[in-house]
């Protein structure tokens, strides 16, 4: 894919935190796609996150954005037509990951690791598959293959769990991410309200137009033939909690099977779809790990 015309800017001084990273936008094609940029620059490779289903970037927990960020640049952004980005947003994985690549050439990298939660996962799969020379390391949580069991079931949970947050006014995330034991709960709470921290300068939250084609589009993920993960070559790190509702946890266990390259990290206790937030501090040194393994590790 070749890459896009853009305009030179100048490259985003670190921020001390997630929470202060400032929003910046990078045109393609007539399109802004906005991000925030931190942790260590110069010539290592970048860490760019894919995220989940209806979020945008302000749903990033700081724990695991600042943790990854203490050694490694990291970038998040919004897709085509979610948050504040422009746009459109597609119906399919696929053209997801189209727009994630011409961002990520906007930017003028040509070599990346990527982070991919949930539809975020589905999105680094079709990106390592397709283009194998900008991808080197993959870490993938809460997600499945193309034809996962159970994944063709999220929208009837997601609506279901979006009316109980609206009637108990509460967040979503806190039945769709957490277990219901007393730790999962006490979890999800302390989640909610590292979500809070950052106060300016917030993220538009997803429209609903670009959730609907979200939702279409995972449903479609999840009704495709059986994925053929023989085409990512990639070192592939693999995590989830052990009680994953929407993408359920079978997935993850199948993702570290098939992979030619796959790692499982030991799927995390009394926990659901968010068990790398849950376990943030875990799951930050596992990652670190693997993304500064040797090259042939």
């Amino acid at each position: 894919m070749s890459s896009p015309r853009s305009s030179p800017r100048p490259t985003p001084a670190p921020s001390p935190s997630y929470k202060d990273a400032p929003t910046r936008s990078v045109s393609v094609h007539g399109v802004d796609f906005v991000y925030r940029q931190l942790g260590p620059e110069g010539d290592g490779v970048p860490l760019i996150l894919l995220h989940h289903l209806a979020a945008v970037l302000d749903n990033w927990d700081p724990r695991v954005v600042d943790g990854l960020a203490a050694r490694r640049r990291v970038i998040a952004f919004d897709n085509r037509g979610v948050g504040a980005s422009d746009g459109a947003a597609p119906d399919t994985i696929e053209a997801m990951a189209r727009d994630a690549v011409l961002f990520i050439r906007a930017l003028g990298f040509e070599r990346v690791d990527l982070l991919g939660l949930s539809m975020g996962g589905f999105i680094a799969q079709v990106i390592a598959a397709q283009e194998p020379q900008l991808v080197r390391r993959v870490i993938l949580a809460g997600t499945g293959p193309a034809g996962g069991p159970g994944i063709d079931k999220v929208t009837a949970l997601t609506l279901r769990d979006t009316l109980k947050g609206l009637l108990s006014r509460k967040d979503p995330k806190q039945f769709l991410f957490f277990t219901r034991t007393e730790h999962g709960r006490r979890e999800a709470r302390a989640f909610v309200e590292r979500l809070k921290e950052r106060t300016d300068d917030r993220d538009k939250t997803i429209s609903l137009t670009s959730f609907r084609a979200q939702l279409k589009a995972i449903n479609r993920w999840g009704r495709q033939a059986p994925a053929d993960l023989s085409r990512i070559h990639q070192p592939v790190l693999v995590a989830n909690g052990e009680s994953d509702r929407m993408v359920p946890s079978e997935n993850t266990l199948d993702l570290a099977a098939r992979l030619p390259r796959g790692e499982l990290v030991p799927l995390y206790p009394d926990a659901g779809h968010g068990g790398i937030f849950q376990f943030h501090d875990e799951f930050v040194t596992r990652a670190l790990t693997f993304l500064e393994a040797r090259p042939n590790a």
